[in-house]
């Protein structure tokens, strides 16, 4: 697929997304529709949802719920898909205090994200190209339209000069490792995630957090850089309770699920 073919074919399904369901209350969004707009967001590699599994176009499959009850802590550990779609992402141009616990999108499951990009560095770093961050070139995935959507968000930023010193230099794209202190992989893993200018991060550990017990929140970068983000199925690490406000991840799914439920940082 060209390059072209495939950033046009990125912006039509997140397009298609976001305006195919009417919102809904978020308690009357049933896994099941957490379940469709997934295979929505990555058509590339999930053909279809059918006996509680989803389904790869090689023949395998991934089951959707391992059967585990779990709490908050054994759900970063070790996250399924139902896991990684139960808390609802809330995108938009305010700023939001989260509530104990409330992570959405920080709740990951790896055999997922493994299908979706690789399962290991070689495999991952053959589908890798190179993105032009503000004068860096930075290595992002050109899987699930990746690549594409984060050139989508520099050439927006472009258009806004006084937003650059927040932005550069990055602190970072692609990086093959485990969660600082934890056993699960990173979106950095993927080459789907990015850290932005590390002069203006905060970052629950910093703040002197602990697991569960995080004493304050703080963010110091312009809503303007995170609206610009969200637009383009970027999630953003400030709107966890564990937060990390340089991190933004590539996650339309969950764009797509917060704009079905109704569910707006701005209500």
């Amino acid at each position: 697929m060209s390059r072209s073919i495939e950033q046009t074919l990125g912006g039509a399904i997140l397009a298609a997304m976001l305006v195919a369901a009417s919102p809904v209350k978020a308690d009357d969004l049933s896994l099941a529709d957490k379940i469709a707009l997934l295979i929505t967001a990555y058509p590339e590699t999930l053909l279809k949802s059918e006996s509680g599994s989803i389904f790869f176009p090689d023949g395998g499959s991934s089951p959707i719920d391992d059967g585990k009850a779990k709490d908050h802590a054994a759900k970063l550990a070790a996250g399924d898909i139902e896991d990684s779609l139960s808390q609802i992402y809330p995108a938009g141009a305010c700023e939001t205090k989260p509530d104990v616990n409330f992570d959405p999108g920080r709740i990951r499951s790896d055999a997922l994200m493994m299908r979706l990009y690789g399962a290991s560095t070689e495999q991952v770093e053959a589908s890798l190209v190179s993105v032009d961050w503000f004068g860096k070139k930075l290595r992002v995935t050109k899987r699930q339209g990746a690549a594409a959507a984060l050139e989508k968000v520099r050439d927006e930023l472009r258009a806004m000069p006084d937003m650059k010193t927040f932005l550069a230099p990055s602190a970072g794209t692609f990086n093959w490792r485990k969660v600082a202190g934890a056993s699960n992989m990173p979106v950095h893993s993927f080459g789907a995630a990015i850290d932005i200018n590390t002069q203006y991060a905060d970052y629950w550990i910093w703040s002197g957090g602990k697991p569960g017990r995080v004493p304050h929140y703080k963010n110091r970068y312009p809503m303007k850089i995170i609206d610009a983000f969200e637009r383009h199925g970027f999630i953003w690490g400030g709107r966890w309770y564990h937060y990390d406000t340089m991190h933004f991840e590539y996650r339309p799914e969950l764009i797509a699920i917060g704009k079905a439920a109704g569910v707006s940082a701005c209500r």
